[in-house]
């Protein structure tokens, strides 16, 4: 393997570069401004929803904690110091980039200065794959600082284990730069940046770009891993497999796999599940008790136990911790029952993989669905809104339903021809039920019109920090 997680070596110090975030309160911005603070350097930044008044609970915790917040004018570019880390699809129009550029200031993107510091970093995980980065990442996290390894980590979600008072917005965690564990990203083809020393690869499948080009990045990922943790269920991770130059494998159906699972020990709850865990190397068993439910969360598991394995950490002491593990913040994370037995379940579901993933654990129990999705732009929506449809279709039964609003729009030139009407046909074409309703406001009086005791209403998107208060209020009106 590629050496153990304790021979870490401790990495030089960085330049103490100023950094400038134009959209600092996005998910993937907030937590690597944290990360570059922790490591020393001066962050301060933008955002249009600062400018609108949306979350001030979250600007008002940058302004306390050093980040120091301007106006979306380009007022806080003020020298050529400066290291602007603005999206590549930002405008050169856009303040900010105008005004860095006028000042001859360096301007990087997100992915890249992520993989600056993680590639400085002496031990590193990535995660990859369409589906479940996130969660596995927390995985992993809390395991290794469960186990004292004190990891530095940046995630695409709010980690529950590691939220405090402190740190309310804990979808990073600032530790030794030494140990560095990451998800990372293959819409934009940042992933071909890292190298890691173990690389996770846990589905590939429809998202961002076409299957030929996600077999290029996902193949390419696991050639430059130092060990390649794959999964053996996903027919397209299978396929891949051989590049890599040395491998852990998992999978719950792949029985050969390194870590797998006796099928017959599965026991699925409405918020657990249950398997015994089965190391095809040593032939040990170990009981896996998860606080989540859901198929693809034991599966998740799996990875993080494989990934860990590769790092040298024994298999019992990472099940013990995932026992403990809390999850994240809009992963089937439940907001609350009402007294007439109405559950209300926040997700970030927002491509076929992730919404199927969800609809399942919802259908492994009792009870009707109602399911709100709010598609996250017209341009995914145009590009899997035909998988979308089938999987609402197929996954959901005659008494459920679901309701669609208009997708998120903040501007710009995109096409805005295909909206949520012709989902919403097709999904009635493939046998469900669906309705759409073009305000999210009117689909909430909907939900709460329909809602009966025992059903589970699940609010499924992305791109929005507004979706969570969304589904508070949902759940608020409930009797």
């Amino acid at each position: 393997m590629s050496g153990t997680v304790d021979d870490a070596a401790q990495t030089g110090p960085l330049g103490m570069r100023p950094f400038f975030f134009c959209g600092i309160g996005g998910s993937g911005m907030l937590p690597l401004a944290q990360l570059a603070q922790g490591f020393g350097h001066e962050v301060a930044g933008s955002d249009r929803s600062y400018d609108q008044g949306r979350t001030p609970e979250k600007f008002q915790w940058l302004a306390e904690n050093g980040f120091t917040m301007f106006p979306q004018d380009g007022s806080g570019v003020v020298s050529a110091n400066q290291t602007l880390i603005a999206s590549a699809a930002i405008e050169d129009t856009v303040p900010e980039v105008a005004r860095a550029k006028e000042l001859g200031c360096k301007r990087m993107t997100r992915a890249e200065l992520l993989a600056e510091l993680f590639n400085d970093a002496g031990y590193s995980i990535a995660v990859g794959g369409t589906s479940g980065k996130s969660t596995v990442t927390g995985m992993i996290a809390w395991i290794l600082a469960d186990l004292g390894h004190d990891p530095t980590v940046m995630n695409g979600a709010v980690m529950k284990n590691f939220v405090d008072e402190a740190n309310p917005f804990a979808s990073a965690r600032v530790g030794s730069p030494r140990i560095f564990v990451s998800e990372v990203d293959e819409s934009d083809g940042s992933i071909a940046l890292y190298r890691p020393t173990i690389g996770v690869l846990l589905n590939v499948s429809l998202d961002h770009k076409s299957i030929e080009e996600l077999r290029t990045l996902f193949g390419n990922f696991l050639f430059e891993a130092g060990c390649a943790v794959i999964n053996m269920d996903d027919e397209e991770s299978r396929f891949l497999a051989g590049r890599a130059t040395q491998k852990v494998t998992f999978g719950i159906h792949h029985q050969s796999a390194n870590i797998t699972v006796e099928p017959e020990s599965i026991e699925q709850g409405a918020l657990s599940i249950r398997a015994v865990l089965l190391d095809n190397r040593s032939k040990e068993v170990f009981p896996l008790d998860l606080p989540m439910p859901g198929l693809h969360n034991l599966a998740n598991a799996l990875a993080a136990i494989a990934a860990m394995s590769a790092a040298g950490i024994e298999i019992a002491r990472s099940v013990y911790a995932l026992s403990r593990f809390k999850g994240l913040a809009r992963r089937f994370d439940v907001v609350g029952t009402s007294p007439s037995g109405i559950s209300v379940i926040d997700d970030f579901g927002h491509n076929p993989e992730k919404c199927a993933a969800t609809l399942r654990t919802l259908k492994a129990t009792e009870g009707r669905v109602i399911a709100f999705f709010q598609p996250h732009g017209y341009g995914p929506l145009r590009q899997m809104g035909d998988e979308l449809a089938q999987t609402f279709a197929r996954e959901l039964g005659d008494d459920d339903i679901t309701i669609m609003c208009d997708p998120v729009y903040f501007g710009g030139t995109v096409d805005r021809s295909e909206g949520t009407e012709r989902i919403i046909k097709l999904i009635e074409d493939n046998g469900g039920s669906a309705e759409h309703i073009a305000t999210r406001e009117a689909c909430g009086d909907r939900m709460v019109e329909l809602a009966r005791p025992g059903d589970r209403i699940v609010i499924m998107g992305a791109r929005d920090d507004t979706l969570s208060a969304f589904a508070k209020s949902v759940f608020e009106r409930l009797k």
